[in-house]
């Protein structure tokens, strides 16, 4: 890992986490998994990936997740995202799902979520990697103390954000947004074990694009594309 891997826009908030003890912790147990030919998920050029393509100041959602996915040609470093070409996992089926009754959007048939980051939906995991089919490996290692600050920094600079959370761990992570200046909607986690204790029917789409349209921010596109290369 690069001493700070970041943009700019965020560099200029978090690039001295890079140089905390924490991260130091993090990265020598990076480096020993590597040394032991463990496979991690995503590749390192994204582990950043959700920072890459969401600036700091162009953010108007973030939606939280846990790990990246653990299988094989998966995980790009953006929650509920998979490579083009891998069908979508179960829970983002749900999503889609969701979508379709709540803003009219056609379900594809890809889980690439790209085109959402690029328009300001940060798609943040609370932990950047994960050893291949060892689902939760990689926590309580540092990330976590990494994407907290990740998330006061939105909270702090920038005004007008949706947080949308969707189970017990999302919810407890963000739980210190301000929501005098955020909006933060809850839902039970479109998981196919939770989804329809409540995820299904909250319309959080449509009112994450009502906030941010009577707010100037512009409206997110939920619609994908059909097709991705």
């Amino acid at each position: 890992m690069p001493q700070s891997p970041l943009p700019e826009s965020w560099n200029r908030h978090l690039g001295g986490e890079f140089d905390a003890d924490y991260m130091r912790h993090l990265r020598a147990f990076l480096a020993a998994e590597k040394a032991a030919h463990k496979v991690i998920y995503p590749h390192s050029s994204n582990w950043f990936r959700a920072f890459d393509l969401t600036p700091l100041e162009q953010v108007r959602v973030v939606i939280l997740g846990q790990d990246p996915y653990h299988g094989p040609n998966q995980a790009h470093g953006l929650c509920f995202s998979v490579r083009p070409g891998v069908p979508a996992p179960p829970s983002l089926k749900n999503l889609y799902k969701e979508l379709a009754t709540d803003v009219g959007t056609t379900p594809v048939n890809h889980g690439f979520l790209e085109s959402w980051a690029q328009q300001g939906v940060m798609l943040l995991n609370s932990v950047l990697t994960v050893e291949q089919g060892n689902a939760g490996s990689h926590r309580n290692r540092g990330w976590e103390t990494f994407t907290d600050r990740a998330i006061q920094v939105i909270n702090e600079q920038c005004e007008g954000v949706v947080f949308l959370l969707w189970g017990s761990y999302a919810q407890k992570k963000a739980s210190f947004v301000d929501r005098q200046r955020h909006l933060v909607l809850h839902a039970p986690h479109p998981s196919p074990l939770s989804a329809h204790r409540g995820f299904f029917g909250k319309r959080h789409f449509s009112q994450a694009n009502a906030f941010l349209s009577g707010r100037g921010r512009g409206a997110i596109e939920w619609q994908l594309p059909a097709s991705v290369a």
